[in-house]
């Protein structure tokens, strides 16, 4: 017996124990598992029609500490994911089945991301960027990776640019900001308190904020501008990879829009950047 069969099979022993708001939750679980599993807390409220707390009042009826680990717990169960490793990689795969499957899932991914991302609001976030007299990038975790490499595009472009993934030096620069500066906060979830939290003190000291998020998440209802990315993972269950590739190019293309924005001639200041560096390797061997 799976994990996933035991969950559930412990929701239909109990059920008739449940109160009757908590057998609407129960039956959204039973209905589709797999959405359950893939759903936050909010989302299968909403579905089941009830609230929250009733949400987590069921998880601890059946025997769950909360809804996180009730998603494991269902997650635990589902054929085609390894909980805290991928969604796509299975147990018992090979380095075959698991590169092709990393890089199909990334490919897929992007492509989607492409189709549905907001292109006016990357026109916005461009044209904030470009005229920003600073520029910060804030993300905790994975995401402090997203706003290292921003820092590396954005370092190149003439804006006085910092990236910060230490909560507490995203407080103190938070509260130095004003209206000219800009600041991109990138959070898979939009759920991370430290980040809503320095959101609020940017956007209180008239900062633009843009957040590459989670679409209707806290976070992004935060923001002035959100460029949405759906979560491509539960990182409650699961390492975000996908979702983490898909955020470093949205950073990709927000610098491509500034470039452009800043037209032909600033082709000149990239030009000496690039030759900054050339010191810095070695030589290409004769002949190639």
């Amino acid at each position: 017996m799976t994990a996933q069969e035991t969950i559930l099979d412990r929701i239909r022993d109990d059920l008739e124990a449940l109160r009757k708001s908590e057998r609407k939750v129960a039956a959204a679980v039973m209905n589709d598992p797999e959405a359950a599993m893939q759903s936050s807390i909010a989302a299968l409220a909403r579905r089941a029609g009830v609230s929250e707390p009733t949400v987590n009042r069921f998880c601890r009826n059946i025997g769950c500490s909360g809804f996180p680990d009730l998603k494991l717990k269902l997650a635990q169960g589902v054929a085609r994911g390894t909980p805290f490793v991928s969604s796509h990689v299975e147990p018992g795969d090979d380095a075959e089945a698991y590169v092709g499957k990393i890089f199909g899932a990334t490919a897929e991914a992007l492509a989607r991301a492409g189709r549905t991302i907001d292109k006016k609001a990357v026109a916005r976030a461009v044209a904030a960027i470009a005229a920003a007299k600073r520029l910060l990038f804030f993300g905790v975790g994975g995401s402090g990776a997203v706003a290292t490499d921003a820092l590396h595009k954005f370092v190149r472009l003439d804006v006085p640019s910092v990236a910060h993934a230490d909560v507490m030096l995203q407080r103190m620069a938070a509260a130095g900001l004003g209206k000219e500066d800009v600041l991109v906060v990138i959070s898979n979830t939009g759920r991370t308190i430290p980040l809503l939290e320095v959101t609020k003190i940017a956007a209180g000291r008239g900062a633009t904020v843009i957040g590459i998020t989670a679409p209707g998440s806290p976070l992004a209802d935060a923001c002035r501008i959100v460029i949405g990315v759906e979560p491509l993972e539960d990182t409650d269950i699961y390492t975000p990879m996908v979702s983490r590739i898909a955020h470093l190019t949205v950073i990709d293309v927000l610098a491509t829009g500034v470039i452009l924005a800043r037209g032909a001639g600033f082709q000149k200041n990239l030009s000496r950047i690039k030759k900054s560096l050339r010191d810095t390797r070695l030589p290409l061997a004769a002949g190639t």
